[in-house]
């Protein structure tokens, strides 16, 4: 490989790619991505609108409805007396949960009797009420455990939860998403912008000038993927600048990990790119496709939305195609737990990562055919 024919390729290309204006797209649509997306994904469910029938208006069933004003999650808007008006008010999309405590609610509490209180969720979008229904056993639970702690003797031995919440313990959704969102950015704009180099030049007919010339095809994708290599490499340390200081997310593990990871990672999305660049004939198809081929399975395998672990079937292992799935592993560590090398996964993802890489790199170099089809 002559070092300055590849150094000359790669100054005009990235001329080209100042002059086309190409590199705002560079720097602006990662930023964009991770802002919009971060502040757009939401998992926990905070403020539901509960409407609650008491038909007891008894002590401990005014207790229990404290236990729901006083929560996070659910916003109490009024205390209704007919279940039509309440279920009417879920049909008009006005309330997301109604509770229904019955008639002898504390009577029946004293003497120990079984209790069956109504609860009606708004399941239109089946995560969203799930999260809601879960929420409600919570505080029906916490309420009771308060409740029998008032009923029996203080020296009574009951069973009390230490719980402890690791490597999130404030539970923000940030810390969940922004680390998935690095994956998906560092997948999808490096891909897009690669994904235009050659096919740009079948459009124009400056691909011929290759056909023609003594420039070995290694050269050539050197030429092409280098600039577009370094300049996606300061994204990494802007998304990285972009989640620990403005996101707050913590970092417990190697930055140097971090890095080498996103390199690596990066050569993967430029080598998805160049491969689409080389089979298609016009920017829009290569567009169409390398967002096709990026967006849906960074959604469905990077683990933002649902773990690996959740997953059954096929879609488990399709999963394990997808270089995503092992990077975004990497980034969770780094971010949120900081096992680092020390964990054989992590090191076992690296492999895998580089040998994506080369792979990849390695059939663009194969397919690219330098002479006119």
């Amino acid at each position: 490989m002559k070092l300055s024919v590849v150094k000359a390729y790669v100054l005009k290309e990235l001329s080209e790619i100042v002059r086309s204006r190409l590199i705002v797209m560079v720097y602006l649509m990662p930023t964009m991505v991770l802002v919009l997306f971060s502040y757009g994904i939401r998992m926990e469910v905070t403020g539901a609108r509960t409407l609650i029938i008491d038909y007891d208006q008894s002590h401990y069933s005014r207790l229990l409805i404290e236990k729901f004003a006083h929560s996070k999650y659910f916003t109490v808007q009024k205390e209704l007396r007919l279940e039509s008006e309440a279920l009417d008010a879920i049909h008009r999309a006005q309330s997301d949960v109604v509770i229904i405590i019955p008639e002898s609610f504390e009577k029946r509490l004293l003497h120990g009797q079984k209790i069956q209180i109504g609860v009606f969720v708004d399941t239109a979008f089946p995560m969203r009420g799930s999260t809601i229904e879960s929420y409600v056993k919570g505080v029906v639970l916490n309420a009771a455990s308060a409740i029998q702690e008032r009923m029996l003797d203080r020296d009574a031995h009951t069973i009390t939860i230490n719980q402890r919440t690791l490597f999130n313990q404030a539970m923000r959704d940030e810390d969940a998403i922004v680390p998935g969102l690095i994956g998906l950015v560092l997948l999808i704009a490096p891909a897009i912008l690669a994904a235009l180099l050659i096919v740009k030049e079948k459009e124009k007919g400056t691909i011929f000038n290759f056909y023609a010339s003594a420039l070995s095809k290694a050269e050539f994708i050197a030429a092409k993927l280098i600039p577009v290599f370094f300049l996606h490499s300061i994204n990494i340390f802007i998304l990285f600048l972009w989640a620990t200081y403005w996101f707050d997310i913590p970092f417990r593990g190697s930055f140097w990990l971090y890095w080498i990871a996103s390199e690596l990672y990066l050569v993967i999305s430029l080598s998805i790119g160049m491969l689409i660049s080389i089979v298609t004939r016009t920017q829009i198809v290569a567009v169409v496709l390398t967002v096709i081929v990026t967006i849906i399975p960074g959604f469905l395998y990077s683990g933002i939305l649902m773990p690996i672990s959740s997953m059954v079937g096929f879609s488990r292992y399709e999963a394990h195609i997808f270089p995503v799935m092992y990077y975004n592993h990497i980034l969770y560590d780094v971010f949120l737990v900081g096992e680092g090398l020390a964990s054989a996964k992590t090191q076992l993802y690296l492999f895998i990562l580089a040998f994506y890489g080369l792979f990849l790199m390695g059939l663009g170099s194969l397919i690219l055919k330098k002479e006119l089809r």
